[in-house]
């Protein structure tokens, strides 16, 4: 073999190198990747201009309740009008819950829930939360429930620890509409918070639902905090009905 021969063959053999590297690292048509499960399985959605995470529990249950937590779309979807909707579905003889958390933290400010439908009236084993979270003594909570007992008021506003005396305030909301308003500002020295009838946040005597100043010494530090949105079952007990429960929030704003 000349050297002319030899050259042509060590530059063919190093051509076929570089195809083999090549078909490694992207992988071939051959490998059947479309059939393999994506590594990362987290649902995210846009909604209200915000980027959410999904909850989900997997084949567990967990806290609250203890239930499950499905990001089936089933549970959890924005829809045709922009309205985030979070709902208790039953599969598989299991009651599966939906919750989202907003992807980054936003600290001190006012933040504003659009409700429609009548969330006075969800199962007395329901609650739906709208509510900033760390952990579970850095937490300020919006909470619409009777707590499995149908003569207990259906909503309060808290701080946790919500046992310690002056952390909650209790109130029924009376809706007479399809539509309200709740929100809470919060900043270092106090949290105001505030349920109105509609969607018109300009307070007047005739929407005012509740309101609430809370200055206690358990006011959260705004650090890592996330929001986060839920509908779940109390102490993970079926709807007292057995009947697929749902609200559905138009719209959250964060005012600065």
């Amino acid at each position: 073999m000349n050297y002319s021969t030899l050259f042509l063959h060590a530059r063919s053999l190093f051509q076929a190198g570089i195809l083999v590297l090549f078909l490694y690292s992207c992988g071939s048509s051959t490998d059947n990747d479309e059939e393999k499960p994506p590594e990362n399985t987290v649902r995210t959605l846009d909604f209200s201009g915000f980027e959410w995470i999904v909850r989900s529990s997997g084949e567990g249950r967990e806290g609250p309740g203890p239930n499950y937590f499905s990001d089936s779309e089933d549970n959890v979807w924005v829809d045709d009008d922009g309205r985030l909707h979070l709902k208790i579905v039953q599969k598989g003889g299991h009651w599966y819950c939906a919750g989202i958390s907003l992807r980054r933290s936003l600290g001190y400010g006012k933040y504003v829930f659009y409700v429609s439908g009548r969330i006075d009236r969800l199962d007395p084993n329901a609650v739906a939360g709208m509510f900033t979270y760390r952990n579970d003594n850095e937490e300020i909570d919006i909470e619409f429930s009777r707590w499995s007992d149908p003569d207990n008021m259906d909503s309060q506003f808290a701080v946790q620890p919500s046992d310690i005396p002056g952390n909650k305030e209790r109130y029924n909301l009376g809706l007479s509409g399809e539509t309200s308003t709740h929100s809470f500002d919060w900043q270092p020295d106090s949290i105001d918070f505030i349920s109105l009838y509609g969607h018109d946040t300009a307070v007047s005597e005739n929407n005012v639902i509740h309101s609430w100043n809370y200055k206690g010494s358990n006011i959260p530090p705004d650090k890592d905090e996330r929001l986060k949105l839920n509908l779940w079952l109390f102490r993970g007990q079926n709807p007292s009905d057995l009947k697929e429960q749902e609200i559905i929030i138009e719209k959250v704003e964060y005012i600065k």
